[in-house]
């Protein structure tokens, strides 16, 4: 039997869940390239840590909105609607970067960053919500699977988010800025032209409209957990988006090609521990609320014990902790990303996801600003001293969630 009468052979489902996957795993990849490109092509140019960090404010700041009215989209119009709008609004932002280096200036590149963000949110919360409706969730053993499907789309994004940093930096060196983008338009192109024929219409689409308003949460425990979700977001990206590559290219002398290197390793680690989480968290026993503060619990020490390494001095030490921290926050991400898939509703179910990474985004947006502006003033030491203190938050959010038995 050949591949293609193997994958002809799955049932329905699997067949969409790996086409939903595999749209997630392409934008994922060229996503990572492009925050790649324009933190080292930018700083390159001359551009300030803050100014960097400001042409991703749009980008987080769209995020926020598109979760936020997302979900109710995806909820009337259909998942692979919502799918396919990302890829499409991802093309136009690709497209803006193609124009000459002299038009290349902050409002036209924030100005595609905010479509890119639009579109990787609606990406994102697409792929997240159709596992839900993919995988039946009624019984202990389904959870289980339930857990592990997440796990697998959410670590496997993740590691190709890091091949994308290493893409992003290896592009940059050998065919230029604008080389690179024009690559992962035409990859675009074609993964947008399979999920089109292929993807069925009316995946997660509910039969009654449902109201705009609906799209806040009445769940305690989507509420709790979202506020838990922005604060670890926060945690991250305040040390990872913009001060650590700017730290590593300015106080360490790495040229593009090592910082993409160590970003994608970073990364990547993390969305392959992020994929054995069912694995880890398993051996643990204990009720919701417990697993998950205790998780960030030991997260919150890493960046507080890294911050007291002599940073200006050493990067042995600074990576070998930022790894550690990679490899706990991926436990703790991927545990809240099957929490949110469990509590959200089954009908439904993407106006809750998309509520829950609105605050993802609220924290990727604070974590963003905060990296450039932090680090500019007070340098790297004060961004993870940050990061410890977000995580904390995160722990004693985390205490409101309910008392479920794992």
């Amino acid at each position: 039997m050949t591949a293609i009468e193997r994958l002809r052979a799955l049932p329905f489902e699997i067949r969409q869940y790996l086409l939903v996957t595999g749209n997630y795993w392409a934008f994922t990849l060229t996503d990572g390239a492009l925050r790649m490109l324009v933190v080292l092509h930018f700083h390159q140019l001359g551009y300030s840590p803050l100014e960097i960090a400001l042409l991703f404010l749009f980008y987080e700041a769209f995020g926020v909105v598109t979760n936020f009215v997302g979900g109710w989209l995806g909820a009337r119009l259909g998942l692979n609607r919502t799918m396919n709008l990302g890829l499409g609004l991802q093309l136009i932002a690709l497209g803006m970067l193609l124009v000459p280096a002299t038009a290349l200036t902050v409002p036209w590149v924030m100005a595609a960053q905010a479509i890119s963000g639009i579109a990787k949110d609606l990406n994102k919360m697409s792929a997240k919500s159709a596992v839900k409706v993919l995988v039946p969730s009624e019984n202990a053993n389904a959870q289980g699977a339930l857990y592990r499907w997440v796990a697998i789309l959410t670590g496997s994004k993740n590691a190709l988010k890091g091949a994308g940093f290493f893409l992003g930096g290896l592009l940059l060196t050998l065919i230029g800025f604008q080389g690179a983008i024009l690559a992962m338009w035409l990859m675009l192109v074609v993964v947008l032209g399979l999920s089109l024929w292929r993807l069925r219409a009316d995946l997660g689409r509910q039969k009654a409209k449902p109201k705009f308003r609906e799209v806040f949460s009445t769940s305690r425990a989507v509420n709790v957990l979202a506020a838990a979700r922005l604060c670890l977001f926060a945690s991250r990206d305040i040390w990872f988006v913009v001060a650590l590559p700017v730290f590593l290219y300015d106080q360490h002398g790495w040229n593009f090609w090592s910082v993409g290197i160590l970003m994608a390793v970073w990364v990547i680690g993390y969305g392959g521990i992020q994929t054995q989480a069912p694995r880890i968290t398993r051996l643990l026993h204990g009720d919701t609320r417990t697993i998950t503060a205790g998780w960030a619990l030991a997260l919150a020490l890493l960046p507080a014990v890294i911050a007291l390494t002599p940073l200006g001095t050493t990067v042995l030490w600074l990576v070998i902790g930022l790894l550690a921290f990679g490899a706990i926050f991926a436990i703790n991400s991927s545990w809240h990303s099957y929490l949110i898939v469990r509590f959200a509703r089954a009908e439904g179910v993407s106006m809750d996801v998309g509520f829950y990474y609105m605050a993802n985004a609220v924290g990727r947006l604070i974590g963003t600003i905060l990296s450039g502006w932090v680090y500019q003033v007070y340098g790297l030491a004060a961004c993870l001293w940050l990061s410890a203190a977000l995580v904390l938050a995160s722990a004693l959010l985390a205490l409101g969630l309910p008392r479920q038995v794992q």
